[in-house]
């Protein structure tokens, strides 16, 4: 897990040298890195080198009582800032070896990590220091994910998004993508990453605000091409704007990296091995990439020498990324046997990280909701004991009529601390079902994606190994027929792929609605010709034209044909004979457009005509399928102002209806 908090370990540094570069700009390049106050600053440095050690908090002190005395705001937000890395790195009572009590220790010192970071949020807007405001958010959010509670650290991410787009702030929308970025490379979700640092380097080359122009953006470009597979031509493109924009030798150190790897990818090897000798003996290689450039280059070595197959123990302790260039270079120089061997290996290596990180998330969770009981049990007495003050006090006063009322103010008291704590305790079961149901469909999920991926992926590789035996092993029409199983079995793991990360854009807002004109008939042909090849033998699709003709109205044409697709592909897996047909009419519902989708299959029980939209739902664990294909359905047709539905009153196969406004709603992006 180590390597995976190197992109935010990097992401921070180039964050500090970028904000101190920025701030030289503003002050003409004077000895003192900021506008501030020359004996304030020495304070400041010597706070910073004193964080979380004796000694800190005297001389922090002394930095806020100066700035005040001399009216020095950049001084008295520097004392925020370093009380709020003096309250993330104060040492650690649990051993890191307990987990569990980590984690709650974690949790508790959270709570004075978020009061630190409010504090600090509050005197930058009093000083109208804005990029100091979202600082903090960064401190904060490296505090949470260091320490597994990632959940929270996207919050705070997320949370500062929304704050920098509802003022309008350029820098804060620019920090969170940059810190999105970090979060989303450090969980190996480079597409998420890849969306992010888009915006970053865009936003830098098209912004006039002052700070984000300030801002060094070399090391970005190398993120960014770092999101791409590493033979993607956008590699190189991007490498190359970070050759001509870098300007530190931290810059330089990790260009020089990425033009290693690309010459080992063009098998340039005597330009490779003079590169690879310039990257090691570098001093900033150690510092910004640790032990990853090292790493990297052996196994290549290994490759290249001909040893990779007899070394592949050796990869399983390097990052998926580097994994996923090894086996590039193993395709490069013939070793298709490593290759195939890696690749699989990362498949394997992806679906365990994302098992501990649900377990990671899952504890998160338990652990919040406990320390939410504990919080609430704690006010509770101190409302009970300030009750029991105020009674005291009216006893000593009116004792007779007192004591009359106390005791009907106390059997009221308890009738309500009854009912609260009876809530408490239905809310309570609640969560904990609903964690259980999200854990059992997490199970479900890994499972079923296991067994999913694992058939295509079987027999890809099986059929390829097949196709790399000697000519003369199996005739022609045989290999032909190996070719396309091997094709249908790719088609099939994409369309796998694509089911996952279409739900995934759904959850995370990211799935966009285009309108523009769409004829019925056209988006229904293409639909059989994407659809038609999943057909079982001896079962025929059909087009069943509407009675008023050819017929166009504004929508999405795409995610039209994604939901017919979607349902003739459901159609094909669970029909062995007769045929499908797919039509659509104007008749059926007035003032909108109806597309269906009949076959002659087994067909759904009428119980169950809403449980199948649901995710991870199938009738028939023995059909291929993630169960997300419906359920996506449904998704995108409500994003458009439409439904699908199953036609109940259909007793012979199956008959799915969907429906579409002829006018659309209005969307942002229309």
């Amino acid at each position: 897990m180590g390597h995976k908090f190197i992109p935010l370990l990097i992401a921070v540094l180039g964050m500090s040298l970028s904000f101190g570069a920025w701030a030289q700009t503003q002050t003409g390049g004077q000895s003192i890195p900021y506008d501030m106050d020359e004996e304030c600053y020495r304070l400041y440095q010597e706070g910073s080198t004193l964080v979380g050690k004796p000694g800190f908090q005297e001389v922090n002190e002394q930095l806020y009582r100066l700035a005040v005395q001399k009216e020095d705001k950049r001084g008295k937000v520097f004392y925020y800032i370093n009380r709020l890395r003096d309250v993330t790195r104060q040492p650690w009572e649990t051993p890191a070896a307990d987990t569990t009590a980590r984690l709650q220790e974690a949790m508790a010192r959270g709570d004075k990590v978020l009061a630190a970071h409010e504090d600090l949020k509050n005197v930058a807007r009093e000083t109208q220091l804005s990029q100091y405001f979202y600082y903090s958010y960064s401190l904060t959010k490296n505090y949470f994910y260091n320490n597994r509670m990632q959940l929270k650290a996207m919050e705070l991410v997320r949370e500062m998004q929304d704050v920098a787009q509802a003022e309008g702030n350029e820098y804060g929308q620019w920090q969170a993508a940059k810190e999105l970025a970090s979060l989303y490379t450090a969980q190996e979700d480079f597409e998420a990453a890849r969306r992010n640092l888009a915006y970053v380097v865009k936003e830098h080359e098209i912004t006039s605000d002052p700070i984000i122009r300030s801002q060094d953006i070399c090391y970005h470009y190398i993120d960014y091409s770092e999101t791409f597979p590493p033979d993607h031509d956008s590699v190189r493109f991007y490498v190359q704007k970070a050759l001509e924009l870098r300007s530190t030798p931290q810059d330089s150190a990790r260009c020089l990296f990425a033009q290693t790897k690309l010459a080992a990818l063009d098998m340039d090897l005597p330009l490779y091995r003079k590169l690879r000798d310039q990257s090691l003996s570098n001093p900033y290689m150690a510092i910004i990439l640790n032990d990853k450039a090292q790493m990297l280059f052996t196994g290549v070595d290994y490759i290249l020498s001909g040893k990779g197959w007899e070394n592949r123990q050796y990869y399983y302790s390097i990052s998926v990324s580097l994994i996923q260039f090894c086996a590039v270079m193993a395709e490069k120089t013939g070793d298709y046997r490593l290759s195939n061997h890696l690749n699989k290996y990362i498949v394997s290596t992806l679906r365990r990280s994302f098992t501990r990180r649900s377990r990671l998330n899952l504890a998160e969770m338990d652990a919040q909701l406990k320390n939410d009981l504990l919080t609430a049990d704690l006010a509770d007495k101190s409302r009970q004991v300030r009750r029991i003050s105020v009674v005291v006090g009216i006893l000593v006063i009116v004792l007779s009529l007192v004591v009359l009322v106390a005791l009907l103010l106390y059997i009221r008291n308890l009738r309500k601390s009854r009912d609260r704590d009876e809530k408490l305790i239905a809310e309570l079961r609640e969560a904990n079902e609903k964690v259980r149901l999200a854990n059992e469909a997490k199970t479900r999920f890994v499972q079923n994606m296991s067994h999913e991926v694992r058939t295509p992926l079987n027999a890809i590789v099986g059929f390829s190994q097949l196709l790399s035996l000697p000519d003369g092993s199996f005739p022609p029409e045989e290999k032909e027929e190996f070719s396309s199983h091997i094709v249908n079995n790719t088609k099939m793991l994409t369309m796998l792929l694509d089911d996952i990360l279409n739900a995934s854009a759904m959850d995370s807002g990211n799935y966009r609605i285009i309108y523009e004109e769409g004829e019925c008939s056209f988006m229904c042909h293409e639909a059989i010709s994407s659809a038609e090849h999943r057909l079982q033998p001896g079962v025929s699709m059909k087009f069943i034209p509407a009675k008023e003709g050819l017929f166009s109205f504004r929508t999405d044409p795409r995610r039209v044909q994604q939901i017919l697709i979607n349902l003739l592909t459901n159609a094909c897996k669970h029909t062995s004979s007769g045929e499908i047909r797919l039509g659509y009419s104007l008749e059926e519902y007035p003032g909108e457009v109806a597309f269906f989708v009949e076959d002659t299959g087994p067909g759904v029980p009428a119980d169950k005509a809403d449980a199948i939209f649901d995710r991870f739902t199938k009738l028939n664990d023995f059909v291929q399928g993630t169960g997300l294909g419906l359920s996506i359905c449904r998704e995108i047709a409500g994003k458009m102002g439409g439904r699908v539905f199953l036609d109940t009153a259909n007793k012979e196969g199956a008959r799915f209806v969907f429906v579409l406004p002829l006018t659309p709603p209005v969307a942002d992006n229309d």
